[in-house]
C-alpha cells in the first residue's frame, strides 16, 4: 500500500489528471448541440460518446502511466532503494498496479460524475418541455404521455449506467496489467506503449481471427490449442462491449458482469505472475 500511494503521488505529480479537463470540454461542447432529433436521440448520443470518450481515456491512461513508472523509478534511482529494503519484488508490481488501478477508478468516476450531472440536466429540461407540450396540446391521454416520458427517461440518467464504468474500469486493468509486464523487459517507455496499444487492437479482433483460423485449418486440434494460448497471453477485449447495450437502455445481464469480473481478475493474476518471472531475474 505504501508503494501504491507513492505511485498515485507520482501519476499526480506527472500532471496526468489534465485529461479530464478535456472529458469536460467535450460534455460542455456536447451539452450546446442541438441536432435536429428527438429528446431519446439526443440524450443517446450524449450518452455514446461520453462513454466512448472514457473507455478511450481509461485505456490510454492506462497505457501510458503503466509503461513510465518501472522506467522511472529506475532513472532516478528509486528503485534502487526500494529493492534494497526488506521489499519483494511481487510487493513492488503489485504496488504500482494498486496505484494505477486507483488513479483510473478515481479518473473514471470524475468523468462520470460529469456526464451525469450533463445527462440528469438535459433529462429534466425535455421531461419539463414535453410535460408542458403535450398538456398544452390537451390531446394525448395519461398513456401517451407516461409513454414519452418513459422513453426519455430510458436514454437518460440510470443507475445501470454505472455498470457501464465498471466495464471501463475492468478493460483498463486489464490492459494496465498488460503494459506493467511489457515494462519489466521492454527497453523503453515508447516500446511498452507501442506493443500494448497493437496487444490492444489485435485483442478487439480476437473473435474473427479466431473464427478465421479455425475455418481455414477445418478445426485442428494444435490450432486449437495454440489459439487458446493466444488467448491468455492476448485479452480479448471485445468481451468487456457488453456495456454498450447498457448505455443504449438495454437490461443489464448480471450473470456476464460478475464472469467479466472474474475474468479480469484471471488476467490481473496470470499477468502478474509473468511479470514477476521476467522482473525477479533482473539485477538492480
Amino acid at each position: 500500500m505504501v508503494i501504491a500511494s507513492s505511485s498515485v503521488t507520482q501519476l499526480v505529480r506527472m500532471k496526468t489528471f489534465y485529461f479530464l479537463l478535456a472529458f469536460a470540454a467535450i460534455i460542455v461542447v456536447l451539452m450546446s448541440l442541438n441536432p435536429p432529433t428527438t429528446p431519446a436521440g439526443v440524450l443517446s448520443t450524449i450518452k455514446r460518446i461520453s462513454f466512448g470518450t472514457m473507455d478511450i481515456f481509461a485505456w490510454l491512461f492506462a497505457i501510458v502511466s503503466t509503461a513510465l513508472l518501472i522506467p522511472k523509478d529506475i532513472e532516478d534511482r528509486t528503485l534502487y532503494t526500494i529493492l534494497s529494503k526488506p521489499v519483494r519484488r511481487i510487493e513492488y508490481l503489485i504496488g504500482k498496479l494498486l496505484g494505477v488501478l486507483f488513479v483510473i477508478a478515481v479518473s473514471l468516476a470524475v468523468m462520470y460524475g460529469i456526464c451525469a450531472l450533463a445527462l440528469f440536466s438535459r433529462e429534466s429540461l425535455y421531461i419539463a418541455e414535453e410535460l408542458g407540450a403535450m398538456q398544452a396540446g390537451a390531446q394525448y391521454s395519461t398513456e401517451e404521455v407516461e409513454a414519452q416520458i418513459a422513453l426519455i427517461q430510458q436514454q437518460g440518467l440510470r443507475v445501470e449506467l454505472g455498470i457501464a464504468v465498471l466495464a471501463s474500469f475492468l478493460k483498463a486493468a486489464v490492459v494496465a496489467s498488460v503494459t506493467i509486464f511489457l515494462s519489466t523487459f521492454a527497453s523503453s517507455s515508447l516500446f511498452s506503449i507501442i506493443i500494448s496499444v497493437l496487444i490492444f487492437i489485435i485483442g478487439h479482433a480476437h473473435t474473427m481471427a479466431t473464427s478465421f483460423w479455425l475455418y481455414q485449418t477445418d478445426n485442428n486440434l494444435l490450432v486449437e490449442l495454440l489459439l487458446k494460448c493466444v488467448k491468455i497471453f492476448i485479452p480479448n477485449y471485445q468481451l468487456y462491449s457488453f456495456s454498450h447495450g447498457i448505455i443504449q437502455g438495454e437490461a443489464v445481464a448480471y450473470p456476464l458482469v460478475w464472469q467479466m469480473t472474474g475474468l479480469t481478475g484471471v488476467y490481473l493474476v496470470v499477468f502478474i505472475f509473468l511479470s514477476l518471472l521476467v522482473f525477479i531475474d533482473k539485477e538492480f
